[in-house]
């Protein structure tokens, strides 16, 4: 009996059998939804609780505050609403003689931050970028005034500022009987008391934003000054400083808002007593006060935001169009 033997072709060798594919060639389950179901919800989470709470703390009240600016309202009950159009501004600018002022005292704040501790933020960014010895030493005790509480700062400093026992006095020997200096309960001297306070701390934050705008300016830069045989003064002020340009103007927003929202330091040192006054010391004056006058205090926060939009607004402008254009 003769076999047959059978042959096959190498085109019908290199037909893959019938039957699943091999497991390397699969393609993975897992590759077909990026995100798992667990995953979604925690993204949701994650991003929805922080947004709910912008919205309803930011946005809500901001809204509401304007709305209230048009209105009198005493606090007491949603029916004593009672809307009165444009009278709490009119008040504001015309019949209240500490809302000049106290916009006065704003102007005073931002102009002492933007020429004394700002130029000496960058005198230490400068410095520090040198790389000297215990540089990270020295950001540190710099930087410290910026990450402590401002009810902190100003506890500090109104020991500091004691008549008895504070350090000021004891220096200069005003603090025998007949011969105290108030510097917190002058009105003349407590704006720059906590002006003084205040530098203290934004000399630090200044400091940070130069020393970062420094570690990105580019090293040949300083090579091809240094072989034109300018001196360090000329290289930073003719190369290194015009680099600076866009951290110049996050430090002027910065201090102007910085110069507007001040608060904390002044109502711990004296709650804003006369020669201290601010926008800010108004409208909390106004909603919590004794007498509650929600409406005429939100006239004063809408005011307040006005001028805070009129700094913002152009910055954000020029930062898109700067964006698009890169």
């Amino acid at each position: 009996m003769i076999s047959e033997t059978t042959t096959t072709s190498p085109e019908a060798d290199a037909v893959p059998p019938p039957g699943p594919a091999p497991a390397d060639k699969r393609v993975p389950q897992g590759a077909k939804r990026l995100l798992t179901r667990r995953d979604r919800i925690t993204l949701a989470f994650m991003a929805g609780v922080p947004t709910v709470l912008h919205v309803a703390l930011v946005w809500v009240t901001a809204l509401a505050s304007i709305a209230l600016a048009f209105t009198s309202w005493d606090g007491i009950g949603f029916s004593s609403i009672k809307w009165v159009g444009l009278d709490n501004f009119k008040q504001l600018f015309t019949d209240n003689p500490q809302f000049w002022p106290a916009l006065e005292h704003n102007v005073i704040w931002f102009v002492v931050l933007i020429l004394l501790p700002t130029p000496f933020g960058l005198f230490l960014a400068v410095q520090l970028d040198k790389n000297i010895r215990f540089s990270r030493v020295y950001q540190t005790a710099f930087f410290l005034p910026v990450v402590m509480s401002l009810a902190v700062t100003g506890f500090v400093w109104q020991l500091i500022y004691n008549p008895d026992t504070g350090l000021i006095n004891s220096l200069i020997g005003a603090n025998k009987p007949g011969h105290y200096i108030d510097w917190i309960g002058d009105p003349k001297l407590n704006l720059w008391a906590v002006l003084i306070a205040a530098s203290w701390r934004h000399a630090g934050y200044m400091m940070i934003l130069y020393l970062a705008g420094l570690k990105g300016v580019d090293p040949s830069l300083r090579e091809a000054s240094a072989l034109d045989g300018a001196n360090e003064w000329q290289t930073f002020k003719n190369v290194i400083f015009p680099t600076l340009r866009p951290t110049n103007t996050v430090v002027l927003v910065v201090t102007i808002i910085e110069s507007l929202r001040a608060f904390d330091l002044v109502y711990v040192f004296n709650k804003g007593a006369q020669g201290t006054e601010l926008l800010s010391i108004l409208i909390t004056n106004n909603i919590i006060g004794e007498s509650s006058r929600i409406g005429y205090g939100s006239a004063i926060a809408v005011v307040l935001l006005i001028i805070s939009l009129a700094v913002i607004i152009p910055y954000l402008i020029a930062t898109f169009r700067k964006e698009r254009r890169a």
